[in-house]
């Protein structure tokens, strides 16, 4: 059975084999998550946000352990959280991306300056 994911913020889909994990779904869609370890839970790079949780499988007890309480806020491990049905995941700015971006918005702000 398939099941269908979004990723926000860039809005790109997926429709994916019932226990896929988050992390081969974002793959497949095109979208970039970080990661070093390939999916060991190892890095805690691959964190992602849901605000329902709908639609994934539940915290595992390695999962819980490796969030530390990150979990209650709706932080997963995107390796090890399994699409289980139509699901929503928000993917966070890669940090480097995300200076250059402030660099770029406070050059244009001083560009106005002038």
């Amino acid at each position: 059975m398939n099941v269908d994911i979004t990723f926000l913020p860039s809005g790109r889909s997926a429709s994916v084999r019932a226990g896929t994990t988050v992390l081969d779904a974002a793959r497949k869609a095109g979208v970039p998550i970080r990661t070093r370890c390939d999916g060991k839970a190892a890095c805690l790079m691959c964190k992602v946000t849901t605000a329902s949780g709908q639609g994934l499988s539940p915290l595992s007890d390695n999962e819980r352990r490796k969030l530390a309480g990150l979990e209650g806020q709706g932080t997963r491990l995107a390796c090890q959280t399994k699409v289980t049905g139509k699901a929503v995941v928000e993917v966070p700015e890669d940090p480097l991306r995300a200076a250059v971006r402030r660099q770029l918005m406070r050059q244009a702000e001083e560009d106005e300056l002038w």
